[in-house]
C-alpha cells in the first residue's frame, strides 16, 4: 500500500477528527478557550532545560497506555491505519472512548514525530479523551506505556489552537532531529456536525 504524503496525511487527519468529534452530542468546542497561535509558543526555561537534556532514542515498540495527569487522561491506545478512502483512521465514536496512534507515524520515543489522535466529544455519550487538551501547558508531563513493558516520557513545550484551513502540517508531521510528539484533537467553536479548529500538543522526550 502506498502510503499518503505527510500533506495529505495530516490535513485527512484534522479534516477526520473535526468531523468526527462532532457526532451530534457533547457540548461546546474543547479549545474555545485557547489562544490562537501561528507558530508554537516560546518554551518556558523549565521545559527548555527538559528538553535541552541529552536523551537517548528508545527502541521501536508500540504504544499501549497514554496518562496525562495535568488534565486526567489515563487512556489505552489503540493503533490506527488507513481508511478506504485513504484518509486516516480516527478512534471509534463510542462510550469507551481510547485515543489512538497512528501506526506510520515513529512510536513514542523513536527518532521523529509520533502522533496520536483523540476526540474531543463523541457524539451522544458526551466527553472525548482529548476533551481537555487545550488545558495542557508548558513542561506538562504525558506518558506513554509501550508494549515491550517501557515507558517513554515527554515534556509539552507547545500547545496550540488553529483554523483547519491554516493547518500547520510541516509543524505537526516534517523531519525531527529529536524523539518528539504530537497530540491532536478538535477546537475552537462547533461549525455544522464538527469543530472549526484543531488542538494540536507538541512535546519533546525527556530523561
Amino acid at each position: 500500500m502506498t502510503l499518503p504524503s505527510r500533506r495529505a496525511f495530516v490535513t485527512a487527519a484534522a479534516a477526520t477528527l473535526l468531523a468526527g468529534c462532532g457526532g451530534g452530542g457533547g457540548g461546546g468546542g474543547g479549545g474555545a478557550g485557547a489562544a490562537r497561535a501561528e507558530s508554537p509558543p516560546e518554551a518556558s526555561p523549565k521545559a527548555s532545560r527538559a528538553a535541552g537534556k541529552a536523551v537517548h532514542p528508545l527502541a521501536r515498540s508500540v504504544p499501549v497506555r497514554l496518562s496525562i495527569p495535568a488534565i486526567r487522561v489515563d487512556t489505552p491506545v489503540m493503533r490506527l491505519g488507513l481508511a478506504p478512502d485513504g484518509s486516516v483512521e480516527v478512534p471509534p465514536v463510542e462510550a469507551d472512548d481510547r485515543a489512538g496512534w497512528y501506526r506510520h507515524s515513529p512510536t513514542p520515543g523513536q527518532v521523529g514525530p509520533s502522533v496520536i489522535l483523540g476526540h474531543v466529544t463523541v457524539g451522544a455519550y458526551g466527553d472525548g479523551v482529548f476533551r481537555r487538551l487545550s488545558r495542557l501547558r508548558q513542561s506538562d508531563r504525558i506518558t506513554a506505556r509501550l508494549e515491550n513493558g517501557t515507558s517513554a516520557s515527554f515534556a509539552v513545550t507547545g500547545v496550540r489552537t488553529v483554523a483547519q484551513a491554516d493547518f500547520p502540517t510541516d509543524d505537526v508531521y516534517g523531519d525531527v532531529g529529536r524523539p518528539e510528539l504530537r497530540l491532536i484533537t478538535c477546537g475552537g467553536p462547533r461549525s455544522g456536525d464538527g469543530y472549526r479548529d484543531s488542538v494540536i500538543v507538541f512535546a519533546v522526550l525527556v530523561p
